[in-house]
């Protein structure tokens, strides 16, 4: 690359428009390793950390949160949740050279509504009381589409690759987040939300479907034992309140606004103002408050305050890591988010059966999950894969593609490369 590939300078005109020039520049980040700006949430795995993000999404599984209990399991040692891995990753990418810097420098897509769509997950091995971790952050995929919502959008997907601190490879996280112009999807948005409130009767069926909820826990679900058609037990969440966010944040940091506040957090505006649009005081506050500020939803062509999509993938990873039990080991999960989640809704979180076969990787088990919300509308289907142990053998993990960050971008760009067609 060189110098001349520097982006064009964002005009009053083309600042929040979805241009060509947008979509090239984007190209032109394939497969480059993204340095990581900020402190990260948890540099290690404690048992406070483990507790509080397993609390933060309603789950009190002693594996993440009783080091006595896990130290008695196949794993030795307490063990985090599979999406804590959301809460770490020091920075592994190489320092950037000027031209790399300059390619890198700012948002294609700035001023554009940004929507998760697909989240993807692998793990390979799991992270432990005393584990740091390592991420390798790149683009490995960008895609002009149409949408009836927001016209035309870009499709941008991103790899996030994580090593414990050994140097194994922990997990891959394939994220693709929807680019929108915000004045189109607030002149297409057609959803027309209505709430009622909660009748005692309705909140009656929601904590009594809370108390139902058990887990496999120590006994082992065996592979032979499971049958196609196999619903698992339901979990629920909600109705979904301010407060469910603040404590989700508690155990999950900030993500997307560096972590602090007050002095910290004035000093981070200075450099990076756009994180922090004025709110109707004319105080400049954090572009996540659309998550708890419903008036700054309504800004953006919303009707509510939502959710995050990483508050369901970890609901969807609940629900299956309660089914299988201590010895089993969630591999895959997918999951495409398709309708928002809003303050004041419930969420039902289900699940079954859908294959099973032994294969080199070992007994595997294919699973349909999905949350459903009390209008009976989907609003994520997803897909998991499970290795379960049999009456013979326990589970085996499985291997990655690479045994390191670097060959595993290479792996993962030629993987999304055929999956495109080729065309990138």
């Amino acid at each position: 690359m060189t110098s001349t590939e520097e982006r064009p300078e964002k005009t009053a005109e083309t600042f929040g428009v979805l241009t060509d020039e947008a979509f090239e520049r984007s190209r032109r980040r394939l497969g480059v390793p993204q340095p990581q700006y900020g402190r990260i949430h948890n540099y290690e795995v404690t048992w406070d950390g483990a507790r509080h993000f397993a609390y933060g999404y309603g789950d009190d599984n002693p594996l993440y949160c009783d080091p006595a209990y896990a130290a008695g399991t196949r794993w030795g040692s307490l063990v985090a949740p599979p999406t804590f891995l959301y809460t770490m990753g020091e920075d592994a990418a190489p320092k950037p050279d000027p031209e790399t810097k300059a390619l890198l420098k700012g948002d294609p897509f700035a001023g554009l509504g940004s929507y998760q769509a697909v989240m993807e997950f692998e793990w390979w091995r799991p992270l432990q009381l005393g584990d740091r971790c390592t991420l390798l952050q790149a683009q490995v995929g960008v895609a002009e589409k149409a949408s009836t919502f927001g016209g035309r959008t870009a499709h941008v997907t991103n790899d996030f690759l994580y090593a414990d601190g050994e140097g194994r490879m922990h997990a891959v996280r394939r994220g693709t987040w929807i680019n929108a112009e915000r004045h189109t999807s607030r002149k297409r948005a057609k959803e027309q939300l209505v709430q009622e409130p909660y009748t005692p009767e309705q909140l009656a069926e929601i904590d009594a479907a809370y108390a139902a909820e058990t887990r496999r826990g120590a006994t082992p679900r065996h592979w032979e034992d499971v049958q196609v058609g196999d619903e698992l037990q339901q979990r629920v969440k909600g109705p979904l309140t301010t407060t469910d966010v603040v404590v989700w944040h508690l155990g999950w940091g900030m993500q997307l606004t560096p972590p602090g506040a007050f002095k910290i957090a004035a000093g981070i505006r200075r450099k990076a103002p756009g994180l922090y649009p004025p709110n109707a005081l004319n105080v400049p506050d954090t572009v996540q408050r659309l998550h708890w500020d419903p008036t700054r939803a309504r800004e953006l062509g919303l009707p509510n305050s939502y959710d995050y999509g990483g508050m369901r993938e970890t609901w969807l990873a609940h629900i299956v890591t309660d089914w299988m039990g201590d010895d089993g080991w969630l591999w895959k999960l997918r999951c495409e988010h398709r309708r928002f989640n809003y303050v004041g809704d419930v969420t039902w979180v289900r699940g079954e059966v859908v294959d099973k076969r032994r294969t080199a990787a070992g007994a595997e088990v294919d699973l349909r999950i999905w949350c459903e919300n009390q209008r009976g509308e989907i609003t994520t289907p997803g897909t998991a894969v499970v290795l379960l142990p049999t009456r013979d053998a326990p589970v085996t993990l499985p291997e990655p593609p690479a045994p390191d960050l670097e060959g595993t971008l290479a792996h993962e760009l030629a993987l999304h490369s055929i999956g495109d067609g080729g065309a990138r």
